[in-house]
């Protein structure tokens, strides 16, 4: 069947379904092509223009409360406007939906290209901003000058780089590199110790037992792991981070010092070994058995707090799929733990991920993760 290719994408049309009992996900969708079929001629016939790849894949959300069913549909579609309106007002003429009466409205169509149109004008205000900031050569010479100056002032403190008022600090800003050192000393903040890197050296213990110490850290995901890192080794007082997507390099002097007000303290929860320990037998021997069916398919499951597979996926679709579960008690699957999914399990607050086997140092401090041969090994203690 033809897909929609993401950057030809035009329109969204976005309807909710309200049933008077339970429906799936298969009985949505196949109301939907057999009940719109013929209504609008071949040319808009849905089956058609999915074929020619003027519609894309139908997503349907299906949620089930007090024996009645709701679900939220997205269809996308690269027609013009006039023929998306009428795809989108061929679904409210749906009257049954499997078993049960059922009613749709259209709630939107959006635009997807207004998303770019806004694109567009933000990025066109940044780079007519950049090009007013450039500043006459004269001025860039003296930031020259004034950056080889910060650069003698940085010291050494007991094997880090450091700013020139840390040593005689009772608290210090812990960053991950010289860069940010030099940024945060024009800014001001000289009371500053990089760690050299994106892993936490083990001197830093040293660090911890003689200041009270800040991490600011750069809004990506290397600062997420340099803090779970730093967690595991140390004490921290409090954590401060940049914006998403931003280093602490490149921040301006209000974002700086917004950030470091805004810094909050750093908690510690529960790992992963102790909540293992509230697993029962039950559990074990039901994943267990999960376990050894999904041996050699290459396939993931999601199962809920009631120990049910809610949901079946291939490992090659896990960082797609995984983002359209809402919610999931445990992950399993024929495939390898790495650092990457054990996030996007995170993300969904799974408190259980299975697999095959463990990559590397993949780790988590949130989910308890598990290996095919450790279920075997708690299954023995168990027999």
């Amino acid at each position: 069947m033809g897909k929609v290719a993401q950057n030809s994408v035009k329109y969204v049309v976005k309807a909710k379904l309200e049933s008077n009992g339970m429906v799936e996900k298969p009985d949505v969708v196949g109301a939907i092509f057999g009940q719109t079929e013929g209504l609008l001629g071949e040319d808009l016939d849905l089956r058609e223009l999915q074929e020619r790849g003027k519609v894309g894949r139908i997503d349907v959300k299906v949620k089930d409360r007090n024996g009645c069913s709701e679900a939220f549909i997205k269809i996308p579609s690269s027609l013009d406007s006039t023929e998306t309106a009428l795809l989108g007002a061929s679904l409210e003429t749906i009257e049954r939906v499997g078993p049960t009466n059922a009613e749709i409205k259209v709630r939107e169509i959006e635009d997807q290209r207004t998303t770019k149109r806004d694109y567009i004008v933000k990025r066109a205000k940044q780079l007519l901003e950049d090009m007013q900031d450039d500043k006459p050569e004269t001025a860039k010479i003296t930031d020259e000058v004034k950056q080889e100056v910060r650069t003698t002032e940085i010291t050494d403190y007991i094997g880090f780089k450091a700013g020139p008022e840390a040593e005689n600090s009772e608290e210090v800003v812990i960053v991950e590199g010289k860069a940010d050192i030099l940024n945060l000393m024009e800014k001001g903040v000289k009371n500053t110790v990089c760690i050299g890197g994106t892993s936490v050296p083990d001197n830093l213990v040293d660090l911890a037992e003689e200041k009270k110490l800040t991490a600011f850290l750069d809004g990506d995901r290397g600062g997420d792991l340099i803090l779970k890192e730093m967690k595991s080794k140390i004490d921290l007082e409090y954590v401060a981070r940049a914006p998403n997507k931003k280093e602490v390099e490149e921040l301006g002097k209000e974002t700086i010092y917004e950030a470091l007000r805004d810094k909050e303290p750093v908690k510690y929860t529960e790992t992963a070994e102790v909540k293992s320990k509230e697993l029962t037998p039950e559990e074990i021997q039901k994943f267990q058995g999960e376990m050894e069916d999904l041996i050699g398919t290459r396939a993931v499951y999601v199962m809920n707090s009631e120990m049910d597979v809610e949901r079946r996926f291939p490992v090659e679709s896990f960082d797609y799929e995984i983002e359209q579960v809402e919610e999931g008690y445990a992950v399993l699957m024929d495939g390898e733990l790495d650092n990457k999914k054990i996030s996007k399990a995170e993300d969904i607050g799974c408190d259980i991920l299975v697999g095959m086997d463990r990559k590397g140092n993949a780790n988590s401090s949130s989910i308890w993760l598990m290996t095919k041969d450790d279920l075997e090994e708690k299954t023995k203690i168990i027999s």
